[in-house]
């Protein structure tokens, strides 16, 4: 694989190395994992004669692969199952019975499912907060379902300590750092390369002032980061302030506890305070705009945010509060929530959410030197968009058909690190309909059990 070369030709080249550069016609050169030549209009004879392989791009935007910043694979099997809910409901009543049951069998599935789902839309990196902690062997599941399919991928390694949420959530101080420390030696030097696991704290309150402190401490110590869900709701804001007398922000600040590895999921309730407090420690948004719609959780400040220089990246969330992975869906609904809500139709280009789901995601991900651009040198981390369709043509603009006009069945190919995962819009390296019809299988199965009615 190393010394094979991949040509990419003809396309409409994307390549954020900044947002005023794009070429209507260009080419990208690849030898193993790697992009070693982009270039405006046609490659030289030389790269085609040495080309292993030649793809045709015409009528293709070519671009980096997205990164989902934020979702829980798990999910898959609990879509649609629960509508219509507000967040405390919603988890309580739905997901933390079903998640308490789920086997590792069903989590690998699950997993599968979810990064065929992301793959399919042109995502090559994901974050996954996996909470689910009610049989052995789940956490590896997942990060052999990642391995299996090809992704790069984080575990955000979820964890709850003070006894708040059902039996299968909640784990001791110890058993919390072991199970952890544990992933990290298994997964982060992994050959792959693709695998790593971080710190994944539920939430503020449902986790102890100590352990936050000493999971922090372990962060640094390993190198890895901190990825949690924010000031999500106005109930969770003002549960902590009642309980430890700080915005939850300002809380992380105040153990010590925010920095440039803390992924600050949701961010909506923030203070003025708090948002610079955010500038300052460097820490990194997650933005999740479908999610916080679905739940009626309010509106994070992301221009202002931007303004200030916060990196913003975006996700899914779930799909049991979305309910899919379609990030072409969150790209849109980004542009469009915040015309509205600042009453301002050019709040947000185009292609300052394309940057969101690349380089920001890139930095959420913490390997933006490797990932989010096409440049040489970086990881080949590329999908190819069929922008030959009636949803899309005439085409003037690519960045806006990307945001405005397309979803995920428009992504025609997607490549890792020079691999193909998906090639002519067919999955590759697993039987998808068979997939299919042993999680159908299985959810139910699931669902009888947790005892959860629809």
């Amino acid at each position: 694989m190393e010394n094979k070369k991949i040509l990419i030709k003809n396309g409409w080249v994307l390549p954020l190395n900044s947002k005023d550069i794009f070429f209507e016609k260009g080419y990208i050169s690849i030898l193993g994992d790697q992009i070693c030549e982009i270039g405006c209009g046609d490659p030289s004879i030389t790269l085609e004669i040495n080309a292993n392989e030649v793809i045709d791009a015409t009528n293709m935007v070519v671009m980096p692969g997205m990164v989902n910043a934020h979702t829980h694979l798990f999910q898959t099997f609990t879509r649609g199952f629960a509508d219509d809910k507000p967040l405390m409901k919603w988890l309580s009543d739905y997901i933390w019975p079903i998640g308490s049951l789920m086997t590792a069998y069903e989590a690998r599935l699950s997993g599968l499912l979810g990064i065929v789902e992301n793959i399919r839309s042109g995502v090559t990196s994901i974050i996954d907060n996996q909470y689910i902690h009610s049989h052995p062997g789940i956490d590896d599941a997942y990060c052999n379902a990642a391995l299996e399919m090809g992704v790069r991928y984080i575990l955000a390694r979820g964890w709850t300590d003070t006894g708040s949420l059902p039996p299968g959530f909640t784990e001791s101080q110890k058993e919390i750092i072991d199970q952890v420390g544990d992933l990290v030696t298994r997964w982060n030097d992994h050959p792959s390369g693709r695998i790593r696991v971080n710190f994944g704290p539920q939430a503020i309150n449902p986790c102890s002032k100590e352990t936050f402190i000493l999971t922090n401490q372990y962060a640094k110590r390993w190198g890895i980061g901190t990825h949690l869900h924010i000031a999500e709701s106005k109930y969770q804001l003002e549960k902590n302030i009642k309980a430890n007398g700080f915005r939850e922000v300002e809380w992380l600040d105040h153990l010590n506890c925010l920095d440039e590895k803390t992924r600050l999921v949701h961010s909506i309730w923030l203070s003025d305070e708090e948002i610079e407090l955010i500038v300052r420690k460097n820490a990194k948004v997650v933005h999740c705009p479908i999610s916080n719609m679905y739940l009626a959780d309010g509106v994070a400040r992301i221009p202002e945010m931007m303004e200030k220089g916060i990196v913003i990246a975006l996700g899914t969330d779930g799909p049991g509060s979305n309910n899919n992975q379609d990030m072409f869906e969150v790209l849109k609904a980004t542009a469009l929530l915040h015309k509205i809500t600042t009453m301002n139709a050019s709040v947000l280009q185009p292609i300052d959410v394309i940057w969101m789901a690349c380089r920001g995601g890139a930095e959420a991900f913490g390997q933006p030197d490797l990932i989010g651009s096409l440049e040489v040198g970086k990881k080949a981390d590329i999908i190819l968009v069929d922008m030959d369709t009636s949803f899309a043509v005439p085409v003037y603009y690519p960045p806006s058909a990307l945001v405005y006009n397309l979803n995920a069945s428009a992504v025609d190919t997607v490549m890792v690190g020079g691999n193909f995962l998906m090639r002519d819009k067919t999955i590759l390296g697993i039987d998808e309909k068979k997939l299919l019809e042993e999680c159908r299988n299985a959810a139910r199965n699931l669902i009888s059990r947790a005892g959860v009615i629809l």
